[in-house]
């Protein structure tokens, strides 16, 4: 095999190549016989998906099945995430949008040149439509995670779902919530079903299938075309970038900023994970669980 396979060759090299053999063409003749012959730049296709869980479709299907159940009832269905880590700064943001003239940002991003790093963890509320972004500025772990969910609960949540014990959150199987860390469950136990009385059952969406999770494709695709081609030169900007997104079907959506320092590597005792009233469903008992208060009123 020679070494050609390897070598990428532009319009000019093979133009320079067939001139060395007797050939001598322009490279935009080279150019049109390549798309006589149907050739043309491509890039590569995200197309495959991998080796996927063999139980891929019937976790879809129970997660469905868990949908219907709770909005039929009224209960409140929220699908959670932590959206990708931004650099608070003059930075290139990809995208672009209309303008007289380009704006001039740094030419590398450098975490030493940025005023800091936002940490934006969405709540798409299902039953209404309704997106809730919480932008924090330390990191992403568990304790967060559950601290913007009850957060919302306080301000929104109740207000929205007057009476109602009952939530059932969607979340992927990595990240601060995901189907591994203890740390999710003990905080989930605490912070929502103790503190706030809440019977929270969560179903994980199956590895690789995060963006089949709705916070996905009905919040955050929307935010990031809200700011496409727009530098985060601040928190502020992120928030009203995040407040003014809106889209045909009725979303709408909140920003809030969380400035409380979470540290990371925090590991649970035996006894806390002991006390996790966690109640696994038959079906997937690593995705699928539901975590109740230590009360009489639920049971344990």
């Amino acid at each position: 095999m020679s070494a050609q396979k390897w070598q990428r060759s532009s319009l000019r090299h093979l133009s320079v190549e067939l001139r060395e053999d007797q050939h001598p063409v322009s490279h935009m003749t080279v150019r049109r016989l390549l798309m006589k012959m149907k050739y043309s730049l491509k890039a590569n296709v995200k197309r495959l998906s991998g080796t996927a869980h063999p139980d891929r479709n019937q976790q879809f299907e129970f997660i469905e099945r868990q949908k219907q159940a709770f909005l039929a009832a009224g209960w409140p269905v929220i699908s959670v995430d932590t959206k990708k880590k931004e650099l608070i700064g003059n930075f290139k943001n990809a995208g672009k949008n209309w303008c007289l003239a380009a704006e001039a940002v740094h030419d590398h991003d450098f975490d030493q040149d940025a005023l800091g790093k936002a940490v934006p963890y969405g709540i798409y509320d299902l039953n209404h439509n309704l997106g809730y972004v919480y932008v924090g500025n330390s990191a992403d772990t568990p304790q967060f995670a559950v601290e913007m969910i009850a957060s919302w609960w306080q301000t929104e949540g109740q207000r929205l779902f007057p009476g109602q014990t009952h939530i059932l959150i969607l979340a992927d199987a990595g990240g601060s919530n995901g189907c591994r860390p203890r740390l999710w469950k003990q905080q989930l136990q605490e912070q929502l079903a103790d503190r706030l009385g809440l019977a929270v059952t969560v179903c994980h969406y199956p590895t690789g299938a995060s963006k089949w999770n709705p916070i996905e494709h009905r919040l955050f695709c929307f935010i990031s075309l809200n700011w496409a081609g727009q530098p985060l030169v601040s928190y502020e900007t992120i928030l009203k970038f995040i407040r003014t997104t809106r889209t045909e079907s009725g979303l709408w959506c909140q920003a809030r900023l969380d400035r409380t320092q979470y540290k990371t590597g925090l590991k649970i005792t035996a006894d806390e994970k002991a006390r996790i009233n966690l109640k696994p469903h038959r079906h997937f008992p690593n995705w699928n669980y539901t975590i109740k208060p230590h009360s009489a009123k639920f049971g344990k």
